[in-house]
């Protein structure tokens, strides 16, 4: 099979506009989740982690969103030669959860559309290509990511723009208050006083090729990527691991890879006491307790549909620099099964990277990169 690419990775978050610059906000253990005063559904104060100054380059909008999404694949697109003018072998995949929700906060059910936000998007850049939404709770950047590897596989496209992002509005906010699902601290994934979810809001931008030269740096392999189902609740994981499991399974499978090939795991780590749990379970029934992991979240918050790409970006820096950062908040481990959680940041040789993520409804992805160029 033919060599799928990824690189010109991109971060718009609270801690820069860039991503070498978001990952030398995390080397510098800075973190963009902070206390907000009455923004609770009774007025309490909670942690979230959202942009200060949002940027401006569209001058006639108010949506929040495209502005991130478009600050970020404009800087995706400047790493990269690609012409999107007369070019329909350019596609577009946007990840998100709940797309312009602030549209509908503010009254405009047609400016909360998923397919009018992506189509927005295609406008600003030029784009003329096929585009697509993939919204598929929490996994949906990992998973536009895969769908983007498969697309270019197949020949159906012969790059794709794939970028995600979600904000941090009062409807988000108040859901997962209902679930008692957020923490009233700065989250801290896997560990053992760990109290849940900090949301966070971000916008992330990855380019896949089937073209080396495209990009203006260097692109790793994108060995691609499988996703599953729990099939087992609306909001809680299996307490087996089953769906991550198979997932990971999946994907090592079909890479040729093995797991002591696996230097670096970016794991989704929520921060919750069961999705920490079940990944815990999972990485551990895939032969992977002893392989170095984090959670980014302690950095970023949970950014629902930006998640994926945002961490795979920082996967992608980690590549670049061989320091794998640690788990931002851990002070004791605390999972039902032990793991290689970092509490330091690592400087050490980094080819192979697996990504994974899980959602509501029981959703899973994982996938891989790998670092060949040397």
């Amino acid at each position: 099979m033919a060599k799928v690419w990824i690189g010109a990775e991109n971060i718009v978050s609270p801690l820069g506009l860039t991503a070498a610059d978001n990952y030398a906000a995390c080397l510098q253990n800075h973190s963009g989740i902070a206390a907000h005063e009455g923004i609770g559904l009774n007025g309490e104060t909670l942690y979230v982690s959202r942009m200060k100054d949002v940027p401006s380059e569209l001058p006639n909008t108010t949506s929040r969103i495209l502005q991130m999404l478009y600050a970020s694949v404009k800087d995706a697109l400047r790493q990269t030669s690609l012409q999107l003018k007369n070019n329909k072998r350019v596609a577009l995949i946007l990840s998100t959860t709940k797309g312009d929700i602030e549209a509908l906060e503010q009254g405009s059910l047609e400016g909360a559309a998923l397919s009018k936000l992506v189509e927005d998007l295609s406008k600003l850049i030029g784009h003329e290509g096929e585009v697509n939404v993939l919204s598929n709770a929490c996994i949906s950047g990992a998973a536009a990511i895969i769908l983007a590897h498969d697309m270019v596989q197949t020949k159906r496209a012969d790059h794709v723009i794939v970028t995600g992002a979600d904000v941090v509005s009062r409807f988000t906010l108040t859901g997962f208050q209902s679930l008692h699902a957020i923490s009233h601290e700065a989250a801290r994934p896997f560990c053992k006083t760990r109290k849940g979810v900090s949301l966070g809001e971000a916008a992330g931008t990855v380019v896949v090729s089937n073209d080396n030269s495209i990009f203006n740096g260097e692109a790793f392999d994108l060995l691609g990527g499988s996703t599953s189902n729990d099939a087992n609740h609306i909001s809680g994981p299996s307490r087996t691991g089953e769906g991550l499991y198979r997932a990971i399974t999946k994907t090592l499978n079909r890479a040729g890879v093995s797991t002591a090939d696996i230097d670096f795991i970016s794991a989704h780590g929520t921060g919750t006491l069961y999705n920490d749990d079940m990944e815990s379970v999972a990485f551990n029934r895939a032969g992977l307790k002893d392989t170095p992991l984090n959670s980014f979240k302690g950095y970023f918050g949970h950014t629902l549909g930006a998640a994926g790409v945002l961490e795979v970006a920082l996967c992608m820096q980690t590549l670049r620099n061989n320091t794998m950062l640690k788990n931002m908040g851990m002070v004791e481990a605390g999972t039902v099964e032990q793991v290689n959680v970092l509490t330091e940041h690592i400087s050490a040789p980094v080819k192979t990277i697996l990504k994974t993520a899980s959602g509501f409804g029981g959703c899973n992805a994982a996938l891989l990169i790998q670092n060949n160029n040397a």
